[in-house]
């Protein structure tokens, strides 16, 4: 009972403290709005997420003038003093095959707008990739095509924030879902005089900007926010919504959760034989602090967002460590026997540092969602649900790897009896979610295209994934296998998770489910394949020569 309490109320107090802190780490640039790809964001934001974006990094580095700019620096410079940065390599083109297809040096990364935008050969990918598409919407497409339409949406962003058109700061006069407008443009909706006091303003931001002056920046860039608030106040963002924003993106919530995850995996692995109960101790301590932040992370999404934080593989991957770890810290909480956490943690510390060091395949920005996608009753119950169980069955994995690893030390059936009954348990909750998570979405499918059942690429992988462990449970439940085979299988059908979850997105590429298409990651994912499959292979090489027990 004392660990159920602390499971919930440790977390909590970590969301009240960090919140308090919250205005604290705001002003300047983060007053400024700036509605961006259907979005209302602070500047900062758009700055980080648009460099990132171009260049794939957080700040710009330019060799030949022996400077790195931030994120920010390069934002504003390319606002005020466009001029001859289409010269400048800043854009990225990180696919090697599409940089041997247009010809471009095999050993750079970032080419320039000007060569780019030059390219006959990157002219004629895209209207390849345009008419493939047309004449197959649903159609899969290649590694290649995906990364020539992010080249040239690159080609489109740096454009526009060449020409100022991607500087839209001046906001509605009254629709809240109103296009905003650039500052050239903000005579049009607004009387002279209010107009003048915003130009005004930004002329004191310009030279700022020009003289290297951070506290002059900050305080234009403030007045200028609480003029252009004056104009519109029902629909320019509250300065605490932005101020709350802002803290998010640097508190970078995950990047706590991940440091913590690892220190309790480490503590967790050093004190297994020795200094057991204090090592336990400060293990949940670490795993709850990881927890909190990551529940901060959702909860803060959600505020920003509007919607459950579940529409991309960035937050799907982040959602499925954090429900590992859920499972993971209320059965440890029940059965106290210290393997749940040593099974999880390692894996949440693997996600979040996948996504964390990826950005570029992992797109963190908060961005708005596609129509299929706009119920957010469906979306909670339907996509949280399937995500929850990809959680239950990562901890099952995890839990096999402990289980193998003890079987081929030497461990006996009946001191593995017991873990393996946890696996099948973990299994248990996630097949019970899958299939309840299935059953939604057919119902959700009917709502929103007129059917229940489409044999889309991603409803058969759930379908495939679902039978996977039915049959592993059924199995074991019937006597078929024993429990060594139920370890390798808690294993070898989170290879069905993986197709399902990160396959028919990015492998596949095609099917209705495209709101979750990306590129890139898939050298990791082979790895791991590979990995799990030799794995399991050594563990049945060593069952098979006898060199271990035979689990019942």
């Amino acid at each position: 009972m004392k660990s159920l309490f602390s499971f919930a109320l440790f977390p909590l107090l970590m969301l009240l403290v960090i919140a308090t802190g919250t205005e604290a780490f705001a002003g300047g640039l983060d007053e400024l709005a700036i509605q961006d790809r259907g979005r209302k964001k602070p500047f900062t934001t758009f700055a980080q997420e648009t460099t990132l974006l171009l260049t794939g990094q957080q700040t710009v580095t330019l060799p030949d003038e022996k400077r790195t700019l931030s994120a920010n620096d390069f934002i504003l410079t390319l606002w005020f003093s466009p001029d001859g940065w289409d010269a400048k390599p800043v854009i990225l083109v990180d696919y090697l095959p599409l940089r041997k297809a247009l010809g471009l040096p095999m050993e750079e990364k970032r080419f320039s707008y000007r060569q780019l935008a030059a390219s006959e050969e990157l002219k004629n990918l895209k209207d390849a990739t345009d008419r493939k598409l047309q004449l197959d919407p649903q159609g899969g497409r290649t590694r290649q095509e995906r990364e020539v339409d992010q080249v040239v949406n690159r080609l489109s962003v740096f454009a526009a924030l060449a020409s100022g058109s991607a500087f839209t700061v001046v906001p509605h006069p009254s629709s809240p879902t109103g296009g905003w407008k650039t500052l050239d443009l903000i005579g049009d909706d607004y009387p002279k005089e209010a107009g003048m006091g915003v130009i005004a303003e930004f002329a004191l931001l310009a030279r700022a900007q020009t003289q290297g002056d951070a506290k002059g920046i900050d305080a234009s860039a403030a007045g200028m926010a609480e003029r252009l608030r004056a104009l519109s106040p029902a629909v320019y963002p509250p300065a605490r919504r932005l101020a709350f924003e802002s803290f998010y993106v640097r508190l970078h919530p995950w990047r706590w959760a991940w440091v913590c995850y690892g220190l309790a995996a480490l503590v967790l692995a050093l004190t297994g034989g020795w200094l057991e109960g204090a090592g336990y101790r400060i293990g949940w301590a670490l795993a709850l602090g990881g927890f909190g932040f990551q529940l901060w992370g959702f909860v803060s999404r959600m505020i920003i967002a509007g919607r459950p934080p579940v529409t991309n593989m960035y937050e799907s991957i982040i959602w499925v460590s954090f429900a590992a770890v859920l499972f993971s810290l209320i059965l440890e909480a029940i059965y106290r026997p210290r393997i749940f956490l040593q099974a999880s943690m390692p894996l949440a510390l693997v996600a979040l540092m996948v996504v964390d060091f990826q950005p570029l395949i992992f797109d963190s920005s908060i961005q708005p969602l596609v129509p299929v996608l706009r119920n957010n009753f469906w979306l909670a119950i339907h996509v949280m649900t399937i995500t929850l169980s990809y959680g239950a069955y990562a901890l099952a994995m995890g839990l096999g790897h402990i289980v193998l690893w003890k079987i081929m030390r030497g461990a006996t059936a009946k001191e593995t009896a017991m873990l393996l009954q946890y696996i099948y348990r973990a299994i248990q909750i996630g097949v019970l979610l899958l299939a309840t998570g299935t059953i939604l979405g057919a119902v959700w499918a009917n709502y929103s295209w007129g059917r229940f059942w489409d044999w889309d690429p991603k409803e058969t992988w759930a379908l495939i994934t679902l039978l996977c462990y039915l049959a592993l449970l059924h199995g074991r439940f019937a006597g078929w296998w024993s429990g060594f085979a139920l370890a390798v299988g808690s294993i070898v059908c989170f290879l069905s998770v993986l197709m399902a979850w990160y396959g028919v997105n990015f492998v596949l590429g095609k099917g209705l489910h495209s709101y979750g298409f990306g590129t890139g990651g898939t050298g990791y994912v082979v790895g791991f394949v590979v990995f799990e499959v030799v794995y399991v292979g050594v563990a049945i090489w060593r069952r098979r020569v006898g060199r271990v027990a035979v689990a019942a």
